[in-house]
């Protein structure tokens, strides 16, 4: 006789989701470890590290908000995460040494936050819905903290490293 399946409710798919943030932010970590030495030009090399930097707070930030929910931080394999990443890998083979080579990891980073960006917000939303003003309040530090890693690379890209690769490819 097989025993009923437990109700799922807003409370379980809530872990469910700091589970696959965790992960991914753990798998981001590494992956801007990876694309801040690969990276040619300064201001993106320096603008991977302070996000790795900030990355490591946001981990530390996760941890804190399972702690309000009574569960121990564990991460869940996300493939989308992975995806990204694994993008991100083949930029860095493709296209190493050339001058599209920061375009393109500066693209696969932004891809990144944005996922980011939309897990966090989902969260943060879940988390109000679920009274857990602590957690809240944590993950949209986090939010605020990618929404803007989000408009420095965008900045960047726009002015200067888009047109670093362009010009150096003609």
């Amino acid at each position: 006789m097989e025993r009923p399946m437990p109700a799922a409710n807003l409370e379980k798919l809530f872990h469910d989701g700091l589970r696959d943030a965790y992960y991914a932010e753990r798998k981001a970590l590494q992956a801007l470890k990876k694309h801040a030495r690969a990276a040619q030009h300064a201001e993106l090399k320096q603008a991977f590290e302070q996000h790795r930097d900030e990355t490591e707070g946001q981990i530390e930030r996760l941890q804190r908000v399972f702690e309000t929910i009574g569960k121990r931080a564990q991460g869940k394999t996300c493939a989308a995460m992975d995806g990204l990443v694994e993008e991100g890998e083949e930029i860095m083979e493709e296209y190493k040494g050339s001058p599209a080579a920061d375009a393109g990891l500066l693209a696969a980073a932004q891809a990144i936050e944005h996922y980011e960006i939309c897990r966090y917000g989902t969260l943060a939303s879940w988390a109000k819905q679920l009274g857990n003003t602590d957690a809240e309040n944590l993950l949209r530090e986090t939010l605020a903290e990618e929404e803007k890693t989000d408009k420095l690379l965008t900045d960047l890209a726009e002015s200067v490293i888009n047109a670093a690769a362009e010009q150096q490819a003609a």
